[in-house]
């Protein structure tokens, strides 16, 4: 007992050391074990009611070959994009995760820049994602509803605002409690999703009539194509589906500070959520595409297509108790989500980068977490949620802003590491700092890895600002241009600012940790109450001021 004792107080020690080499004092309670790290990105990607909510991506845009092969190639490429993010996340563990990465992997010239960018699209990325998973459950607890009354209920966009807003308001209140409440709640969170995916994956098949069963040339191979897109194209629109169910994998990456071996665990969480989701996910997909029947035009039409195979499936009152479990779980896919949310916002306000930063950087003395910047958070997910008023599309402009703007977040730093590093910085603002792999690496294998995962979202970005259909009017078309670019470009209008803006102050991130810094050639020791950028080293990060 004494000898786990001792290992466990080495580990914290090395995990505290590692985060003050990198320029921050530990402020968390490191309470998420391994399993817990990885139940926090597996929770938020919560395969069932997940694919329950963009399953309108996939069934009119090839139907089965699309939910089943159109998964399974998608979801190889987003297992490169969590390769190429670990291997940066077992080099560097902290909070600020993508932004600190960029600012120390960048050319001196672009990093202040660049690391604003990626500042603020993974936060805006992670509030709408947290707007995205309440918001489907808002959607399903309403078809619940309707489920119950036979059809009769109906629920109006202002009836599932406000449970939408209930709901944030409930996360808001759990994610402000201790740290390791939220830990061990992680738990619970994986065994209720594995085990409502074996149930459908086991279930459906068994209970669903012979009318709704497909054979499996119309389940694997009848491209039904109803958008009006070429066959083509409409295959890649299916890849909406996997790129928003399998997301927010960062999320790990967010909770570092509160990881114990974090260099290790946070890595590995991210990987293996990534590849267990895609395989579950594939399973799962390929159950509902058997056992959907025939007549897709009804599945695409209806408010929740998976509700409908269930109902189809198990009768009413079976789709309810089922149905009572997916809610349940994307309940906890929301307040997992609000935590990683949280998480970021905390980390970027400590270094000064968002207006209220001050009042955002703030312990509660009682729970030891973020408190503010978890009701921050909120407040602009139900700000988001207003989008549900001005129409369907504009709403589901939340579900690609979601992806989008994190893909923006990820690919940054990923590119800085092999187009800035391996050179040193000069006078004249080119080069950045040396690449040092951490304990998850993958060799030889990292560029051509990393490579794809960039491509594949770059080509994924461009899927998303697309409409449903060829055919749109304004009511139809695809507003995710207009709030995602609304949103990125008013962020670099704020740092260009006259006076005020963040290029007049914003220097990345910035140490609060005390003690000396090995500068460039190991002399003059200063005050770390200033800038920081890290070697890349699991074995020995060392911090650098800059001058």
């Amino acid at each position: 007992m004494l000898g786990g004792n001792s290992s466990s107080d080495a580990v914290a020690k090395a995990d505290e050391r590692l985060l003050a080499e990198l320029g921050y004092k530990q402020e968390f309670k490191r309470a998420f074990t391994p399993l817990e790290v990885f139940g926090i990105a597996f929770s938020i990607i919560g395969l069932l009611p997940s694919i329950a909510s963009v399953l309108f991506y996939a069934i009119p845009n090839g139907g089965g070959p699309a939910m089943v092969w159109g998964w399974a190639v998608a979801s190889l490429f987003i297992l490169f994009i969590g390769i190429a993010m670990a291997e940066l996340a077992s080099a560097a563990p902290t909070s600020g995760g993508l932004y600190f990465w960029t600012y120390s992997l960048a050319s001196p010239r672009w990093r202040n820049l660049l690391c604003w960018i990626v500042g603020y699209a993974n936060t805006i990325g992670a509030i709408a994602s947290v707007a995205s998973i309440d918001w489907g459950c808002a959607v399903q607890i309403m078809a619940a509803a309707n489920i119950g009354s036979h059809g009769t209920f109906e629920a109006t966009d202002a009836q599932t605002f406000g449970v939408y807003v209930a709901i944030v308001i409930t996360h808001a209140i759990i994610c402000g409690l201790a740290t390791s409440v939220l830990a061990r709640l992680q738990t619970v969170y994986v065994v209720l999703n594995v085990l409502l995916c074996f149930a459908i994956i086991v279930a459906l098949p068994i209970a669903t009539p012979s009318e709704f069963k497909n054979t499996a040339s119309f389940a694997l191979g009848d491209f039904t194509n109803l958008n009006g897109w070429s066959n083509g194209y409409a295959f890649f629109l299916s890849f909406q589906a996997p790129a928003w169910t399998i997301a927010s994998f960062d999320s790990s990456v967010h909770i570092s500070e509160e990881a114990a071996n974090a260099a290790t665990a946070v890595p590995w969480a991210i990987v293996s959520a990534i590849g267990i989701a895609g395989v579950l996910g594939w399973a799962i997909n390929m159950s509902l595409a058997f056992c959907m029947g025939t007549d897709l035009q009804a599945l695409s039409d209806s408010d929740q297509p998976m509700a409908m195979i269930f109902r189809n499936g198990f009768g009413e009152r079976g789709t309810l108790a089922i149905w009572a479990v997916v809610v349940l779980v994307q309940y906890m896919m929301g307040s997992s989500m609000l935590l990683a949310a949280s998480r970021q916002t905390f980390a970027f306000s400590r270094d000064a980068a968002l207006p209220f930063s001050k009042w955002l950087y703030r312990m509660n003395s009682f729970t030891q977490t973020p408190v503010n910047t978890v009701w921050f958070d909120a407040f602009w997910s139900i700000i988001l949620g207003l989008l549900a008023f001005a129409g369907p599309q504009a709403i589901n402009a939340i579900f690609a802003i979601s992806v989008a703007g994190l893909y923006v977040a990820y690919s940054i730093p990923i590119v800085c590491r092999f187009v800035f590093s391996d050179t040193d910085g000069d006078a004249n603002g080119k080069g950045a700092r040396k690449w040092k792999k951490g304990v998850f690496h993958l060799g030889v294998l990292s560029f051509p890895i990393s490579a794809l995962a960039v491509l594949f979202m770059a080509f994924m970005f461009v899927i998303l600002l697309f409409p449903s259909t060829p055919n749109t009017d304004a009511a139809d078309m695809s507003y995710t241009a207009v709030v995602l670019g609304g949103i990125l470009l008013g962020s670099i209008a704020w740092y260009y600012f006259p006076k005020y803006g963040g290029v007049h102050w914003f220097t990345g991130p910035v140490a609060n940790i005390g003690g000396t810094f090995d500068r460039d050639a190991g002399s003059d020791e200063k005050s770390s109450e200033g800038k920081v950028v890290a070697d890349f080293d699991s074995s020995e990060v060392k911090t650098r001021e800059i001058i």
